[in-house]
């Protein structure tokens, strides 16, 4: 059960009243403030507002702000039985305050059919996100597609609750879908519901809380000793493309950054800076893609060598595709077949009989050959894994563009466990 009150919090004459929400949860007491508009003098509100008052005027301002400010309660009390008490903070009581003053118009004018507004989501974010990222939220709502019409029936954005994620996990199961690929479409599906509430369409109480499991992956990586089998790889048996395959394979190695970025660098981007010792050192800058962030990384010895090789040119850029196809056999003629778990895509054809046959693919968990997992962002997270312990963690996360040491460790696969036995070795 959540209460309003208001306080005059100020050392000025007039100001705006603090609205305070409080409410009990898991046996915790909460209280939030936020500014409301509501204007009074201190002396109004310490003196008169409370009081019964004889003086017309005063007795019909007390009417206009205790309307106003039983209006601002009513909706926040409303919005906050609708809430997850979990999500409720200072953050969310100022922006219902907002919405308060600013509501939100012309909502019937947005569809409320789940598919309908999918489409309007993606339209909407055209201009915001990657085309990398707009690629997998089509993704998703194809596979929404296929689901809704296996049930046969038309979802509404309220329709999504815990129901619809029982029977999309059993879809997607039943399917053959990977647990992590459910687990990354719901919260797809769960983001254009959010999106929806946002704009003031209706939502299910239930949507908070629909969670899948994901499942822990392995985190493959190419070693140091990896590297340089690659490195010392016979060159006659590489034709041009491998070659150049693996050249920006061993680039991506050292320089920690995904393909979208790697792929495009050239001999411009490179600049000279000298270092504390006045030794001119190499940098390469450019904007990461998929965050928009400015980086400039230090290049490798590894790196220069193949500039050299190329008379100061990166290698020949090709599609992702091939890219991907060519490490594999790459790392193949390296002879990196020793056999560990992980997951790889594998093609699967559905409805055999029938002639509208079609191709789908599905990760497949198991043992393989180390080169068989081998994928363009196999670079990223072999540089970070490598170079972990070498070079002060604070340098490795500027380099590869994480915003946290936590999510830096939690991508190279290092737990609390692993990092308690690091610190033995400073014992």
């Amino acid at each position: 059960m959540a209460s309003v009150n208001y306080l005059f919090r100020s050392t000025k004459d007039k100001s705006s009243l603090i609205l305070r929400l409080l409410f009990r949860h898991n046996g915790i007491d909460y209280v939030y403030g936020s500014k409301t508009q509501v204007e009074v003098s201190k002396q109004y509100w310490s003196k008169q507002h409370k009081k019964k008052s004889k003086n017309i005027d005063v007795a019909n301002k007390q009417t206009e702000i205790n309307a106003e400010l039983n209006k601002i309660e009513n909706q926040i009390i409303n919005s906050f039985n609708s809430a997850n008490p979990d999500e409720v903070n200072k953050d969310w009581l100022q922006t219902q305050i907002d919405l308060y003053y600013n509501p939100i118009k012309e909502t019937e004018d947005l569809p409320t059919e789940l598919l309908k507004y999918f489409e309007y989501f993606t339209e909407s974010k055209k201009n915001e996100i990657t085309k990398g990222t707009l690629k997998k939220y089509n993704v998703s709502k194809h596979l929404l597609q296929r689901f809704q019409l296996e049930q046969r029936r038309i979802f509404q954005i309220i329709d999504v609750n815990d129901k619809f994620r029982i029977s999309f996990e059993n879809y997607c199961l039943k399917n053959s879908y990977a647990q992590n690929t459910i687990s990354k479409d719901l919260r797809t599906i769960k983001t254009v519901c959010n999106h929806a509430k946002y704009n003031g369409l209706k939502t299910s109480h239930q949507l908070d809380k629909i969670k899948t499991p994901r499942q822990k992956t392995e985190k493959i990586y190419l070693s140091f000793d990896d590297l340089d089998k690659i490195d010392k790889i016979d060159k006659r048996r590489l034709n041009d493309n491998y070659d150049n395959a693996k050249d920006w394979l061993i680039i991506s190695c050292y320089t920690g950054q995904r393909v979208s970025d790697f792929m495009r660098f050239t001999k411009e981007m490179i600049r000279y800076e000298n270092n504390k010792e006045g030794v001119l050192k190499p940098l390469i800058e450019f904007t990461q893609v998929k965050t928009g962030k400015i980086m400039t990384v230090a290049l490798h010895p590894k790196v220069i060598e193949i500039l050299e090789k190329r008379s100061g040119d990166f290698p020949k850029v090709i599609s992702d595709p091939k890219y991907n196809l060519y490490i594999k056999q790459v790392c193949r003629i390296a002879k990196l077949t020793e056999k560990i778990k992980g997951s790889k895509t594998s093609e699967l054809i559905v409805d055999k009989e029938s002639k509208n046959a079609v191709k789908q693919y599905r990760k497949e968990a198991g043992l393989f050959p180390k080169w068989e997992l081998t994928t363009s962002h196999i670079g990223r997270r072999s540089f970070a894994t490598n170079f972990y312990g070498k070079i002060p963690t604070t340098y490795l996360i500027n380099v590869t563009g994480h915003s946290t040491e936590a999510l830096f460790l939690s991508y190279i696969g290092k737990s609390n466990k692993d990092l308690a036995l690091e610190i033995t070795n400073y014992f």
